[in-house]
Formats: C-alpha cells, sequence, structure tokens
C-alpha cells in the first residue's frame, strides 16, 4: 500500500468523520440535556439537503443555500419541539422512539410530495470544484477538504460555547440538574428549545455539505442516523468531545474497513469497534461533563 494512497484514504475517512460529527453534536446535545431519544434526527438532515439544494437553485450562491437551509431547520426543529417533542420528555423513552420514528414517517412522506421520488442533484460549487495537491502526485477534491475544514470549525466553537459562555453553562447546569436550574430562575423551556434548535441546525448544516456528495432522496437520514447513533454510543452520551472523536474512530475505521478488509467483514467494522469501546468502557469514551 503506497503512502499516497493511505494519505488519501485517511482525508477520506476525516471527511467522513465530520460530517458524522455535524450530526453527532446535535443528537448527543438533546439526549444528553433532555434525555430525548430523537429518531427524527437523520430526517432534519435530509430536510436541510433539501432546503439546500432548492435554495441553490433558485439563487446560485452556495453559502445563501446553506445558510437558508441552516436557519429554516433550526426554526422547524424549535418548531418541532414546542408543538410535538415537548410532550415526551417525562414520558418513557419506548414512547419516545415511537413518536419519533412517526416523525420519519411523516416527514419522509412530505418530502416525496414536495420534491417528488426522484434524487434531486446538488452540484458542487463552483469556486470550489477544483483539487489541491497536499502531497505531490495525489490531487485532493477541495470540496472535501472544505467539509473537514466546516467540520473542525464546528467543533471548536461548539467547545467554545459549551465550556466558555454563560449559555454553555446554563446547558451543563441542566443537563446536571434540572430542578436546580429551574430553582435559580432559568426557563428551562426555552433553553431546551433552544438546544433542540441548535441540533436541528446543526443536521441541517450536515445534509447541506453532504448535497453536492451524495444524491438527495427521501430517506437519506435513515442510514446516517445508524452511523450517529454509533457515534454517540462511542463517545459518551452527552459528551461533545466524546462525539467528535468517536467520529473520527469511525469515519477512518469505516474507510479503512472498506479499502483493507473483504465486503463482509467491512460492514462489520464500526460495530466490532463500537462492541471493543464498550468493553473496555461500557459508559463510552466521555461522560457527559467532558
Amino acid at each position: 500500500m503506497s503512502a499516497m494512497l493511505i494519505a488519501e484514504q485517511t482525508l477520506n475517512g476525516l471527511q467522513l468523520g465530520t460530517m458524522l460529527f455535524l450530526m453527532a453534536a446535535g443528537l448527543t446535545l438533546v439526549f444528553g440535556i433532555m434525555n430525548l431519544i430523537n429518531l427524527a434526527h437523520g430526517s432534519l438532515y435530509m430536510l436541510g439537503a433539501y432546503f439546500a439544494a432548492t435554495l441553490f437553485r433558485l439563487t446560485g450562491s452556495f453559502l445563501l443555500a446553506g445558510a437558508g437551509a441552516f436557519v429554516g431547520v433550526l426554526a422547524l426543529g424549535m418548531l418541532l419541539e414546542l408543538a410535538v417533542l415537548r410532550r415526551f420528555y417525562a414520558r418513557d423513552h419506548l414512547d419516545q422512539v415511537l413518536a419519533t420514528f412517526g416523525l420519519i414517517l411523516f416527514f419522509n412522506e412530505m418530502a416525496r410530495i414536495v420534491w417528488g421520488p426522484q434524487a434531486v442533484f446538488m452540484p458542487l460549487p463552483e469556486a470550489l470544484e477544483g483539487t489541491v495537491t497536499l502531497i505531490p502526485g495525489a490531487p485532493y477534491p477541495l470540496y472535501r477538504l472544505v467539509t473537514i475544514g466546516v467540520g473542525m470549525a464546528v467543533a471548536v466553537a461548539l467547545y467554545l460555547l459549551i465550556s466558555r459562555t454563560r449559555a454553555g453553562m446554563l446547558i451543563r447546569a441542566g443537563a446536571s440538574n434540572r430542578t436546580m436550574v429551574e430553582a435559580l430562575g432559568v426557563n428551562i423551556r426555552v433553553l431546551y428549545t433552544a438546544v433542540f434548535g441548535l441540533g436541528a441546525a446543526l443536521a441541517a448544516l450536515a445534509g447541506t455539505m453532504a448535497g453536492p456528495l451524495l444524491s438527495v432522496q427521501v430517506g437519506m437520514g435513515d442510514s446516517v442516523l445508524i452511523l450517529t447513533l454509533v457515534v454517540i454510543v462511542i463517545g459518551g452520551i452527552g459528551s461533545i468531545r466524546g462525539a467528535f472523536i468517536a467520529a473520527l474512530m469511525v469515519g477512518l475505521s469505516d474507510t479503512f474497513g472498506r479499502m483493507l478488509l473483504p465486503a463482509a467483514v467491512s460492514e462489520m467494522t464500526i460495530y466490532i469497534l463500537m462492541a471493543a469501546i464498550l468493553y473496555w468502557r461500557p459508559q463510552g469514551l466521555f461522560s457527559a461533563h467532558d
């Protein structure tokens, strides 16, 4: 195996990992803080991709399309929390699973009605169509490098938000002791709505970045949701740092597994990794407070 091939596959693994982190960060916040199992998170990823593809076709600007999808799904997520999910915080997790699975069916049918059953293709932004030669003789697509950069930037921004701001302090406190936070005069309902909206917007950002790489189609979030749940379990529920490290581990192991192992075995690589991590640390790599 050549060094160029290893470098290229490493970048592919990092690109997949940062995409998974954008999904996992929002979902682990919602689960860790609100104790809500949201299986419809993949649907928000799908809607972000559809919104971005539609806006890109209308405006011709990838930045405007991404911003519109981010804001649109942010608002949709907050509305979804206010109208539906707020009623399930005190309910059993099975009720949450059933309710959010119903939302998957609803959003898939809505997307089929609005955009049709055929896949929608989102072209690469013209400015990001080229390649960059990081290693002599191994040009790498510029857009994939930008995707890695976006994921890294979001990771840093979330770290600063959670650990260095008053809002982050309230988020961490709400995850630890909701009753005490309410006793101190914080409107925990507003906090929960904001956190859910942020998680939805991050899923939309992941969908926007995936749009030019994949076909935008009904149900595209379902398979990504499975990988996202694996990331959260490995990293530790509620931990942003754990989600970031686990996403990179899953991205790299999946990429190199598909390259080095037979097809039947490569499909199981990430699940073998998850089983090994949980055998060593049943709670995941980090706790919600790390």
